[in-house]
């Protein structure tokens, strides 16, 4: 399933976002650490990566620190997330990998029960080294503004398929 045939679906599901943010205002993960990047790399993963991606979009998209990408009026989260997407989507398929899901989400069934994700989003690498030359392309790296701007949150698990 491609993203871009369900994105026209994507949007800001959570009337409480700004509530969550504001009882939980230190606790965002927008880029990974040096720390994670190490651990990531040390796992020795050999084979596909599959990337589960949870994102909690603003309800504003926030261009401060990327002007240069800011649309002429302002948009939603969501659709600056879309905008990330339809640049990176080239990129992620020249490097071998693909978009495998995405759905929309909301509230755990089992889980904090004032945590939510906006979307969760399967993305499949043939491998971390496929990974890492599409994470660090510098014309994939030229759209990354839309993201920054579109989430307030998120999550990235490397998932590996049990031998």
């Amino acid at each position: 399933m491609s993203y871009a045939a369900s994105a026209t679906s994507v949007r800001c599901r959570s009337p409480n976002s700004s509530s969550w943010a504001m009882k939980h205002p230190t606790q965002t993960h927008l880029e990974p650490t040096q720390d994670s990047g190490r651990s990531f790399m040390m796992r020795g993963i050999q084979g596909e990566v599959v990337m589960l991606n949870l994102l909690r979009f603003r309800e504003t998209a926030d261009y401060s620190k990327t002007p240069e990408l800011e649309p002429t009026s302002p948009i939603s989260g969501a659709a600056a997330y879309e905008m990330y997407v339809e640049h990176t989507l080239p990129h992620l398929r020249e490097s071998g990998g693909d978009i495998e899901f995405v759905g929309d989400g909301a509230g755990y069934l089992i889980g904090p029960p004032d945590e939510y994700w906006d979307v969760a989003m399967l993305v499949r690498h043939r491998s971390v080294e496929s990974f890492m030359s599409f994470a660090s392309n510098e014309s994939y790296l030229g759209g990354m503004g839309h993201r920054l701007a579109a989430i307030s949150d998120s999550r990235l698990l490397p998932l590996v398929a049990k031998r």
